[in-house]
Protein backbone atom coordinates (compact mmCIF):
# COMPACT_ATOMS: atom_id res chain seq x y z
CA UNK A 1 0.00 0.00 0.00
CA UNK A 2 2.82 2.43 0.64
CA UNK A 3 4.60 1.43 -2.81
CA UNK A 4 1.29 2.14 -4.34
CA UNK A 5 0.68 5.58 -2.73
CA UNK A 6 4.26 6.61 -3.31
CA UNK A 7 3.91 5.99 -6.79
CA UNK A 8 0.53 7.93 -7.12
CA UNK A 9 1.81 10.73 -5.41
CA UNK A 10 4.84 10.83 -7.49
CA UNK A 11 3.14 10.28 -10.83
CA UNK A 12 0.57 12.90 -10.01
CA UNK A 13 2.66 15.68 -9.17
CA UNK A 14 5.07 14.87 -12.30
CA UNK A 15 1.47 15.16 -14.59
CA UNK A 16 0.95 18.52 -13.26
CA UNK A 17 3.89 19.35 -14.57
CA UNK A 18 3.37 17.69 -17.71
CA UNK A 19 -0.17 19.09 -17.98
CA UNK A 20 1.23 22.49 -18.01
CA UNK A 21 4.37 22.11 -21.09
CA UNK A 22 0.97 20.41 -22.52
CA UNK A 23 -1.40 23.37 -22.06
CA UNK A 24 0.40 25.69 -24.62
CA UNK A 25 0.80 22.87 -27.22
CA UNK A 26 -2.99 22.25 -27.14
CA UNK A 27 -4.02 25.95 -27.09
CA UNK A 28 -2.20 26.94 -30.21
CA UNK A 29 -4.41 23.72 -31.96
CA UNK A 30 -7.58 24.51 -30.23
CA UNK A 31 -7.26 28.55 -31.62
CA UNK A 32 -4.88 27.86 -34.75
CA UNK A 33 -5.28 24.12 -35.98
CA UNK A 34 -1.57 24.93 -35.94
CA UNK A 35 1.10 21.70 -34.87
CA UNK A 36 3.37 23.37 -33.29
CA UNK A 37 6.95 21.03 -33.69
CA UNK A 38 8.49 23.62 -32.07
CA UNK A 39 7.05 23.81 -29.02
CA UNK A 40 9.33 20.98 -27.40
CA UNK A 41 12.18 23.78 -28.59
CA UNK A 42 10.84 26.80 -27.05
CA UNK A 43 10.57 24.56 -23.40
CA UNK A 44 14.27 23.29 -23.87
CA UNK A 45 15.25 27.04 -24.62
CA UNK A 46 13.85 27.75 -21.32
CA UNK A 47 15.59 25.53 -19.39
CA UNK A 48 18.91 26.66 -20.69
CA UNK A 49 17.76 30.46 -19.64
CA UNK A 50 16.87 29.48 -16.39
CA UNK A 51 20.21 27.35 -15.95
CA UNK A 52 21.93 30.74 -17.06
CA UNK A 53 19.67 33.11 -14.57
CA UNK A 54 20.49 29.93 -11.80
CA UNK A 55 24.66 29.53 -11.86
CA UNK A 56 24.90 33.09 -13.15
CA UNK A 57 23.16 34.97 -11.00
CA UNK A 58 22.06 32.44 -8.33
CA UNK A 59 18.20 33.21 -8.98
CA UNK A 60 16.09 30.30 -7.62
CA UNK A 61 15.18 27.98 -10.75
CA UNK A 62 11.63 27.92 -10.35
CA UNK A 63 11.61 31.96 -8.96
CA UNK A 64 13.29 32.44 -12.37
CA UNK A 65 10.10 31.52 -13.92
CA UNK A 66 8.81 35.13 -13.41
CA UNK A 67 11.67 36.13 -15.89
CA UNK A 68 11.75 33.62 -18.12
CA UNK A 69 7.92 33.05 -18.46
CA UNK A 70 7.99 36.71 -19.97
CA UNK A 71 10.94 36.50 -22.44
CA UNK A 72 9.71 33.39 -23.55
CA UNK A 73 6.27 35.08 -24.09
CA UNK A 74 8.46 38.20 -26.21
CA UNK A 75 9.82 35.31 -28.45
CA UNK A 76 6.91 33.54 -29.14
CA UNK A 77 5.17 36.91 -29.73
CA UNK A 78 8.13 37.84 -32.28
CA UNK A 79 8.25 34.17 -34.03
CA UNK A 80 4.42 33.90 -34.77
CA UNK A 81 4.79 37.35 -36.40
CA UNK A 82 7.40 37.21 -38.41
CA UNK A 83 7.55 33.67 -39.58
CA UNK A 84 4.25 32.04 -38.95
CA UNK A 85 1.43 34.44 -39.59
CA UNK A 86 1.96 35.04 -42.96
CA UNK A 87 0.94 30.57 -43.93
CA UNK A 88 -1.16 30.58 -40.56
CA UNK A 89 -3.99 30.06 -43.31
CA UNK A 90 -2.39 27.45 -45.42
CA UNK A 91 -2.28 23.94 -45.43
CA UNK A 92 -1.44 21.69 -41.91
CA UNK A 93 1.15 20.42 -43.44
CA UNK A 94 3.14 23.74 -44.24
CA UNK A 95 3.15 25.05 -40.75
CA UNK A 96 4.34 21.36 -39.26
CA UNK A 97 6.98 22.01 -41.78
CA UNK A 98 7.77 25.63 -40.57
CA UNK A 99 7.43 24.85 -36.78
CA UNK A 100 9.99 21.71 -37.13
CA UNK A 101 12.39 24.10 -39.32
CA UNK A 102 11.67 26.48 -36.22
CA UNK A 103 12.73 23.88 -33.71
CA UNK A 104 16.06 23.03 -35.80
CA UNK A 105 17.10 26.92 -35.94
CA UNK A 106 15.90 27.04 -31.67
CA UNK A 107 18.46 23.49 -31.57
CA UNK A 108 21.44 25.16 -33.68
CA UNK A 109 21.55 28.84 -31.55
CA UNK A 110 21.15 27.34 -28.01
CA UNK A 111 24.07 24.53 -29.33
CA UNK A 112 25.62 27.72 -30.24
CA UNK A 113 25.06 29.94 -27.14
CA UNK A 114 25.35 27.26 -24.60
CA UNK A 115 27.20 23.98 -26.31
CA UNK A 116 26.01 20.70 -26.87
CA UNK A 117 26.92 19.42 -23.13
CA UNK A 118 24.97 18.03 -20.74
CA UNK A 119 23.13 20.95 -18.58
CA UNK A 120 21.64 20.36 -14.74
CA UNK A 121 19.74 22.70 -12.35
CA UNK A 122 20.87 21.50 -9.04
CA UNK A 123 19.07 23.97 -6.34
CA UNK A 124 20.42 23.39 -2.85
CA UNK A 125 17.14 21.48 -2.14
CA UNK A 126 17.71 19.02 -5.43
CA UNK A 127 18.45 16.18 -2.96
CA UNK A 128 15.85 17.10 -0.06
CA UNK A 129 12.64 15.11 0.45
CA UNK A 130 9.22 15.99 2.49
CA UNK A 131 8.05 12.87 4.75
CA UNK A 132 4.04 12.77 4.98
CA UNK A 133 3.93 9.36 6.70
CA UNK A 134 5.82 6.61 5.13
CA UNK A 135 5.21 8.27 1.72
CA UNK A 136 8.73 11.01 0.58
CA UNK A 137 7.84 13.47 -1.86
CA UNK A 138 11.09 14.95 -3.70
CA UNK A 139 11.04 18.99 -2.83
CA UNK A 140 12.02 19.72 -6.29
CA UNK A 141 9.33 17.66 -7.75
CA UNK A 142 6.56 18.84 -4.90
CA UNK A 143 7.64 22.38 -5.82
CA UNK A 144 7.76 21.82 -9.59
CA UNK A 145 4.20 20.97 -9.57
CA UNK A 146 2.81 23.23 -7.26
CA UNK A 147 4.09 26.10 -9.09
CA UNK A 148 2.59 24.38 -12.25
CA UNK A 149 -0.78 24.06 -11.01
CA UNK A 150 -0.68 27.24 -10.09
CA UNK A 151 0.11 28.72 -13.57
CA UNK A 152 -2.58 26.48 -14.61
CA UNK A 153 -4.81 28.10 -12.39
CA UNK A 154 -3.68 31.55 -13.83
CA UNK A 155 -4.29 29.97 -17.59
CA UNK A 156 -7.55 28.79 -16.88
CA UNK A 157 -8.34 32.64 -15.04
CA UNK A 158 -7.27 33.65 -18.10
CA UNK A 159 -9.83 31.90 -20.68
CA UNK A 160 -12.77 31.80 -18.45
CA UNK A 161 -12.85 34.99 -16.59
CA UNK A 162 -11.25 37.64 -18.77
CA UNK A 163 -12.47 39.74 -22.08
CA UNK A 164 -9.30 37.78 -23.84
CA UNK A 165 -10.00 34.69 -22.73
CA UNK A 166 -14.10 35.14 -23.58
CA UNK A 167 -12.41 36.18 -27.70
CA UNK A 168 -10.02 33.28 -27.53
CA UNK A 169 -12.81 30.61 -26.89
CA UNK A 170 -14.60 32.51 -29.99
CA UNK A 171 -12.08 32.24 -31.95
CA UNK A 172 -11.67 28.77 -31.78
CA UNK A 173 -15.41 27.89 -32.07
CA UNK A 174 -16.06 29.95 -34.45
CA UNK A 175 -13.86 32.29 -36.19
CA UNK A 176 -15.97 33.99 -38.67
CA UNK A 177 -18.72 34.71 -35.89
CA UNK A 178 -16.41 36.71 -33.83
CA UNK A 179 -15.03 38.21 -36.72
CA UNK A 180 -18.42 39.45 -37.46
CA UNK A 181 -18.51 40.37 -33.86
CA UNK A 182 -15.50 42.68 -33.86
CA UNK A 183 -12.90 40.25 -32.78
CA UNK A 184 -10.02 40.21 -34.24
CA UNK A 185 -8.88 37.06 -34.93
CA UNK A 186 -5.48 37.61 -36.29
CA UNK A 187 -4.28 39.36 -33.02
CA UNK A 188 -5.74 36.94 -30.50
CA UNK A 189 -4.22 34.23 -32.93
CA UNK A 190 -0.50 36.23 -32.11
CA UNK A 191 -1.53 36.11 -28.36
CA UNK A 192 -2.46 32.26 -28.38
CA UNK A 193 0.78 31.34 -29.61
CA UNK A 194 2.69 33.99 -27.34
CA UNK A 195 0.11 32.52 -24.47
CA UNK A 196 0.71 28.96 -25.51
CA UNK A 197 4.92 29.37 -25.72
CA UNK A 198 5.57 31.41 -22.47
CA UNK A 199 3.27 28.43 -20.60
CA UNK A 200 5.98 25.60 -22.45
CA UNK A 201 8.76 28.31 -21.22
CA UNK A 202 7.49 27.88 -17.57
CA UNK A 203 7.53 24.28 -18.00
CA UNK A 204 10.81 24.39 -19.33
CA UNK A 205 12.19 25.72 -15.76
CA UNK A 206 10.46 23.14 -14.04
CA UNK A 207 11.99 20.04 -16.19
CA UNK A 208 14.88 21.63 -16.19
CA UNK A 209 15.08 20.88 -12.55
CA UNK A 210 13.88 17.98 -12.92
CA UNK A 211 15.69 16.14 -15.70
CA UNK A 212 19.16 17.20 -17.42
CA UNK A 213 19.13 18.38 -21.12
CA UNK A 214 20.68 19.25 -24.29
CA UNK A 215 20.07 21.32 -27.15
CA UNK A 216 19.01 17.67 -28.63
CA UNK A 217 15.98 17.28 -25.74
CA UNK A 218 13.39 18.61 -27.37
CA UNK A 219 12.67 15.80 -29.43
CA UNK A 220 11.83 13.70 -26.87
CA UNK A 221 9.80 16.35 -25.05
CA UNK A 222 7.79 17.18 -28.65
CA UNK A 223 7.03 13.50 -28.78
CA UNK A 224 5.51 13.24 -24.97
CA UNK A 225 3.71 16.27 -25.81
CA UNK A 226 2.22 15.33 -29.02
CA UNK A 227 1.29 11.82 -26.94
CA UNK A 228 0.08 13.49 -24.17
CA UNK A 229 -1.87 15.89 -26.34
CA UNK A 230 -3.51 13.67 -28.67
CA UNK A 231 -4.63 11.46 -25.77
CA UNK A 232 -6.02 14.28 -24.02
CA UNK A 233 -8.01 15.50 -27.14
CA UNK A 234 -6.76 18.22 -29.96
CA UNK A 235 -7.52 21.21 -28.76
CA UNK A 236 -9.02 20.28 -25.44
CA UNK A 237 -7.36 21.68 -22.48
CA UNK A 238 -8.97 19.59 -19.97
CA UNK A 239 -8.37 16.75 -22.01
CA UNK A 240 -4.54 17.42 -21.54
CA UNK A 241 -4.40 17.82 -18.14
CA UNK A 242 -6.11 14.22 -17.92
CA UNK A 243 -3.87 13.02 -20.39
CA UNK A 244 -0.39 14.55 -18.68
CA UNK A 245 -1.33 12.94 -15.65
CA UNK A 246 -2.69 9.36 -17.06
CA UNK A 247 0.92 9.64 -18.71
CA UNK A 248 3.04 10.90 -15.76
CA UNK A 249 1.52 7.89 -13.43
CA UNK A 250 2.29 5.60 -15.96
CA UNK A 251 5.77 6.40 -16.36
CA UNK A 252 5.93 6.46 -12.30
CA UNK A 253 3.48 2.80 -12.18
CA UNK A 254 5.96 1.54 -15.08
CA UNK A 255 9.42 2.16 -13.32
CA UNK A 256 8.19 1.33 -9.89
CA UNK A 257 6.98 -2.49 -11.14
CA UNK A 258 8.54 -2.73 -14.42
CA UNK A 259 11.78 -1.32 -15.10
CA UNK A 260 13.38 1.81 -15.83
CA UNK A 261 14.30 0.95 -18.82
CA UNK A 262 10.82 0.71 -19.89
CA UNK A 263 8.89 3.90 -18.38
CA UNK A 264 9.36 5.57 -21.62
CA UNK A 265 8.20 3.03 -23.75
CA UNK A 266 4.87 1.90 -21.77
CA UNK A 267 3.20 5.65 -21.50
CA UNK A 268 3.22 5.28 -25.47
CA UNK A 269 1.71 2.02 -25.73
CA UNK A 270 -1.26 3.14 -23.31
CA UNK A 271 -1.93 6.03 -25.29
CA UNK A 272 -2.30 3.73 -28.25
CA UNK A 273 -4.48 1.50 -26.98
CA UNK A 274 -6.91 4.62 -25.17
CA UNK A 275 -6.88 5.94 -28.75
CA UNK A 276 -7.58 2.46 -30.55
CA UNK A 277 -10.81 2.67 -28.52
CA UNK A 278 -11.31 6.41 -28.73
CA UNK A 279 -9.33 7.89 -31.69
CA UNK A 280 -10.67 11.24 -31.28
CA UNK A 281 -9.02 11.01 -27.22
CA UNK A 282 -10.62 11.29 -24.32
CA UNK A 283 -12.32 14.67 -24.42
CA UNK A 284 -11.78 15.24 -28.14
CA UNK A 285 -14.54 15.58 -30.56
CA UNK A 286 -15.27 13.41 -33.39
CA UNK A 287 -15.50 15.52 -36.57
CA UNK A 288 -18.07 14.97 -38.92
CA UNK A 289 -16.52 14.63 -42.74
CA UNK A 290 -19.43 14.25 -45.31
CA UNK A 291 -18.33 12.38 -47.97
CA UNK A 292 -19.52 12.57 -51.44
CA UNK A 293 -19.39 8.93 -53.72
CA UNK A 294 -19.05 9.13 -57.67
Amino acid sequence: MTELLQNLALGTLLGGVYALTASGLTLIFGVMRVINIAHGAFLVLAGFLTYTLWSELGIDPLLGILITTPVIFAIGWVTYTVTVRPIRTAPMASTVLLTFGLALVIEAVMGMVWGNNSMAIRPGYADESFTVGSVFLPKTLLYGGLVAVGVLTALGLILTKTWLGRAIRAAAVNPSGAELVGIKVASVAALVFALGISAAGAGGAITGVLYPFVAGSHYAWIARLLAIVVLGGMGSLNGAMIGAVLFGLAETFTASYVSTSWATAVPYAVVFAILLVRPQGLLGSRLRQDVSTA
